[in-house]
Parts: C-alpha cells; structure tokens; sequence
C-alpha cells in the first residue's frame, strides 16, 4: 500500500469514530487499539479463524477485485468481515457474530497491528466493503470444505 492509501485508510476509519482526533492518538500510542462504532459506515461479520481464512481464500481470485477490508483476531481466533451496513441483514450460522448499529469493534490502524488485532485486508480509504452476496456463497463453500474435511464425531 502507499502513503497515500494509508493515509486515506486511516481517516476513513477513525471517521467512525466519535471523536477522529482522539481514535487517532489511540492508535498512536498504548496498544494501538480504538473502538469504532459499527453500523455507521460499515457492520462486522465475524466468524471463526479456519473458516474466515478459508473464505477469504475463496474471494481472493486473480479474476476478481481485491476483497473489502479483514481483521483477524488472533487472541480469539476470528476473522472479521467489514460490510456495507444494513440493520435488517440476518447472517445465521454457528460461529458467526453480525455486529452492526449499536456495537463497538476494536480495530488497530491500517499501517501495523495492534495486540491479538490485525488487518488482513487493510481498508484502503475508498470506502470499499465486502459484497454481502459473493461473501455468504464463499463462506457456505468453505463451510461445506470444513464439514468434509472435519474427522467424524467420536474418533
């Protein structure tokens, strides 16, 4: 990434913050963390390690544009998914967190991680998100890939 999309990912991020300036500093110093209110500008789709990595594997295609933004959380091993937000969306599934209008996500800043925080996908300060129908097919994909490769109850 250059300067420039750093730059233009750190204000997109810290814009859903209450307090840019502040969120800002946050990222400087401490641990690199600042909470960040979802459903403003983007909702969280967060699902366990094995099966975000895998769908984004899957959406990671040389034919296609690069997936919206991705944080892995490696302290509680997910995978989160920054989606355009929509407070009627209903994702069900085992593992699988929405956080939208009324939650609080903790992210580090594009440039570095923060703590068990960081970004797989960087946003890039365009405002681009992942596509909520090509990211339900991936992960019901990699889904299926998981449950066939899974060993078999009581072994």
């Amino acid at each position: 990434m250059t300067n420039m999309m750093w730059t233009q990912g750190v204000e997109w991020l810290a814009a859903a913050a209450p307090d840019p300036r502040a969120c800002k500093r946050q990222w400087d110093q401490g641990h690199g963390i600042a909470l960040l209110e979802a459903g403003r500008f983007w909702d969280l789709l967060s699902v366990p390690d094995q099966l975000g990595l895998l769908t984004l594997d899957l959406l990671w295609r040389p034919s296609q544009p690069v997936p919206g933004p991705t944080l892995v959380d490696t302290g509680s091993q997910r995978v989160g998914f920054f989606l355009p937000p929509d407070p009627a969306s209903r994702w069900i599934g085992s593992g699988l967190r929405h956080s939208g209008r009324g939650s609080w996500v903790a992210v580090p800043p594009p440039y570095r991680p923060g703590r068990f925080l960081e970004w797989l996908i960087p946003p890039d300060g365009t405002g681009k998100l992942h596509a909520p129908t090509a990211l339900e097919l991936a992960l019901r994909q990699a889904n299926g890939t998981l449950s066939v490769l899974a060993p078999p109850c009581g072994r």
